[in-house]
């Protein structure tokens, strides 16, 4: 199968992704905890349908906007996982009003300024730093926890719901190993100001998400939510962390090949940062923009020879290595696919993307 396309087009498999959805799904269950995933990965009405179809019913995203797009959807339940942007108060009481809003704060500042503009109910969750060294409370400043605990039990608007952490930091590990330690350090971290929150709040919810210790920790101890993203595409990154194999990757770029360089050979394409983005990764001793990947009857598999790789992007271009005898096989006009590093971004730039089983288009959010 190529790819009938005249422009830089993303391409997912249905198959792929609902496999990586009802992977995740079902750990989640198997552990007794609540699967919130991030939808900001993919952004569309429609796989967060395959979603639904795996039985989740609770969502996160990162911002209130995002939120909007997909109760608009009948999403009922939704997290923003992102510190709360107080002057967005007439959009929070528009979504209050209708859906269980659940949203993360770490100052006093913010949520006295909701309990002030607030109409409708709303649950918080304290952000703490679970080691990415982001946003959030430190592990060790109980007592900032306990204050803003207290000030958001004052108001009969705002519920006091858990804490919520992201161990952004297994995305500089490489190996299930390495994921691991860094995931027991972070959950060992906070245990206990989680465990003093719930000497008074025995229901208190510890939220916590990321793709590789969601994909390859076996405990999760203390936790009760759990909310990756990433997982239901994965990419480049997500393998060389060691979250997935090439194999579970559910994204492709197709792009059109405009120039042959015979003396480098290298195969420019129309396909660059503002397509995949300029993230890089370091991969087999080079630092690479994405990886290429050879057509097949039912959509594609990778080449992983050491020596083809995504080179080098500017705005419109991709610079794209090739091994010689893959060189040799490649005319102008031909369309390459290349598997991006980051699928969050390439997702977030392109917009829409098309399936690989019936190349229907597949929309994402656009500005609510």
């Amino acid at each position: 199968m190529i790819p009938e396309v005249t422009i830089p087009t993303l391409f997912v498999d249905p198959v792929k992704a609902k496999a990586n959805i009802a992977r995740l799904t079902e750990k989640a269950k198997t552990l007794n905890l609540i699967f919130r995933p991030h939808f900001k990965t993919h952004q569309s009405h429609e796989i967060g349908q395959w979603f639904r179809e795996a039985g989740v019913d609770k969502i996160t995203v990162s911002s209130l906007r995002m939120a909007s797009y997909f109760a608009e959807a009948g999403w009922k339940d939704i997290t923003v996982a992102f510190p709360v942007n107080i002057l967005e108060i007439e959009r929070i009481n528009t979504l209050a009003e209708h859906i269980t809003l659940n949203l993360l704060v770490e100052h006093e500042e913010s949520i006295q300024w909701l309990q002030d503009k607030l109409k409708y109910p709303v649950h918080l969750y304290i952000a703490v730093n679970a080691g990415n060294n982001r946003t959030g409370l430190y592990p060790n400043n109980l007592d900032k926890a306990l204050s803003l605990r207290q000030q958001i039990k004052q108001s009969s608007l705002t519920y006091f719901a858990g804490v919520l952490g992201h161990a952004g930091h297994t995305y500089s590990a490489t190996g299930e190993a390495a994921i691991r330690r860094i995931h027991q350090d972070s959950i060992a971290s906070l245990l206990p100001m989680v465990n003093t929150l719930r000497e008074d709040d025995p229901n208190l919810i510890f939220s916590y998400g990321d793709t590789p210790s969601a994909s390859t920790a076996v405990s999760f101890p203390g936790i009760n939510e759990l909310r990756p993203g990433n997982f239901v595409f994965y990419d480049l990154t997500q393998t060389i962390i060691g979250s997935c194999t090439l194999q579970d990757v559910a994204i492709v770029m197709a792009c059109p090949v405009v120039s042959k360089q015979p003396e480098r050979q290298e195969v420019i394409l129309y396909g660059g940062g503002i397509h995949f983005s300029k993230d890089r990764v370091p991969y087999q001793d080079k630092l690479v923009f994405g990886l290429p990947v050879r057509w097949t009857a039912s959509g594609w598999t990778v080449i992983d020879d050491g020596q083809s790789y995504m080179k080098k992007v500017s705005q419109e271009h991709g610079v794209l290595r090739l091994a010689q005898d893959w060189f040799d096989q490649i005319n102008i006009g031909d369309i390459v696919g290349v598997i991006p590093v980051h699928s969050c971004m390439a997702a977030d730039l392109m917009k829409q993307y098309r399936s690989l089983d019936d190349h229907s288009l597949i929309s994402m959010m656009t500005y609510v």
